[in-house]
């Protein structure tokens, strides 16, 4: 079968996206994948993958921005539809962002299905839009805002797809970690937001009990602009930290860390869960629908990760909250197994499973139950897109 995958040009959009290419084709599969210059520049993803780019406009609130976007989304179907003239793919399989809507959009007009996956635990701004008129909507979580009822019949709860480097992690013992042994620290920031993890996270460290703080190991990514402040606050506490701007080797820093701090994103949480680490996270507040807030809830309640909202993120707070869980070695251990409790660690195959259902024409069969739930004032649209 032939398939192509449609995803925004950010982390969030292409880490699933990747995961389900590498499932298709080792199943034999034809994959292509249409995204934007930003998601074509994303290291260590697609390499063996043809990719596309579109034109795709982002929607603006001004009549100029919205006839500019509207022009660019015209010109990507146009694209789109040639594309598919030559190459008919079997099914269209979208992962959000803006890039994702032309390919989509013309997807529909050629009478292809198509598949949607949201990997949020609140449905993007496109997948809203285009809901209606796909085959199956696959979601990372089992209650998904902003989903309407009349949508839910074509709801398959698959989880987001990780690569397969990470769901071995969650096959392997978790680090050791006992009153001596080092405290292994790993900080990220995602596509957005480092700084106030690079403004806060070393104050916290240093404000940790000596005996701890002398025992820490810290990774951590780092805005360009950001780097070098944040390297001399580390060396005048005298902490060892690595940082770099991009993480590119994450699965094998994830599985030597013992705690992770950083944002909500969904990839982010899908890794975790699947990894079976712990984490302390800070949704980003900007984030559309406050989607990080509704993500990270899941792994909260689990147990498996402390949620600080951001105006609350204070060196004092975090390290109260990382004494609490350092101070007694099982309650790491103990976190990291309800962080994998909640991990969905096949979801790029029961996403490929859906994508191949679809594609050779056949109906929805659920793996899974999803609770849709209106538009609620709590989950108002909050600023740009993470």
């Amino acid at each position: 079968m032939q398939f192509v995958l449609a995803a925004g040009g950010t982390g969030g959009h292409m880490i699933p996206a990747h995961a389900l290419a590498a499932e298709l084709k080792a199943r034999g599969h034809g994959v292509l994948l249409i995204t934007d210059a930003r998601g074509a520049k994303i290291p260590g993803l697609f390499k063996d993958v043809p990719v596309h780019v579109l034109p795709a406009g982002r929607l603006s609130k001004t009549p100029w921005g919205l006839v500019k976007a509207a022009r660019s989304v015209m010109a990507g179907r146009r694209e789109a539809k040639a594309l598919y003239a030559k190459h008919r793919p079997d099914a269209v399989v979208g992962f959000g962002g803006y890039p994702a809507f032309p390919a989509l959009l013309a997807a529909s007009a050629k009478g292809i299905p198509t598949v949607l996956h949201e990997q949020n635990a609140v449905l993007g701004r496109v997948n809203r839009l285009l809901a209606g008129r796909a085959a199956a909507i696959g979601t990372a979580y089992e209650r998904v805002e902003r989903l309407k009822p009349r949508d839910a019949a074509k709801v398959v709860l698959v989880g987001n797809p990780v690569r397969a480097s990470i769901v071995r992690l969650g096959e392997m013992p978790f680090p050791a970690f006992d009153e001596v042994a080092p405290l292994k620290l790993l900080v990220t920031g995602g596509s957005q937001g480092a700084t106030v993890l690079g403004e806060v996270v070393p104050d916290g460290l240093g404000a940790l009990q000596e005996g701890l703080r002398h025992r820490l190991q810290v990774i951590q990514q780092c805005r360009p602009d950001d780097i070098e402040r944040v390297r001399a606050t580390y060396r005048a506490l005298g902490i060892p930290a690595e940082l770099s701007t991009y993480i590119e080797d994450m699965d094998s820093k994830l599985g030597e860390c013992h705690l992770m701090i950083g944002r909500a994103g969904a990839s982010t949480i899908a890794e975790l869960t699947a990894a079976g680490r712990p984490a302390i996270l800070v949704p980003l507040p900007i984030a559309t629908d406050d989607h990080q807030t509704a993500n990270a809830r899941e792994m909260a309640r689990a147990g498996g990760a402390r949620m600080i909202p951001q105006p609350g993120f204070t060196p004092q707070t975090l390290a109260r909250q990382i004494e609490a869980l350092a101070d007694d070695p099982e309650a790491l251990s103990n976190a990291a197994a309800r962080s994998l409790s909640v991990g969905r660690p096949h979801a790029a195959r029961d996403l490929a499973n859906l994508v191949e259902r679809i594609g050779g024409g056949e109906s929805v069969l659920p793996v899974g139950r999803v609770q849709a739930t209106p538009p609620t004032a709590t989950f108002a649209p909050a600023g740009a897109a993470a």
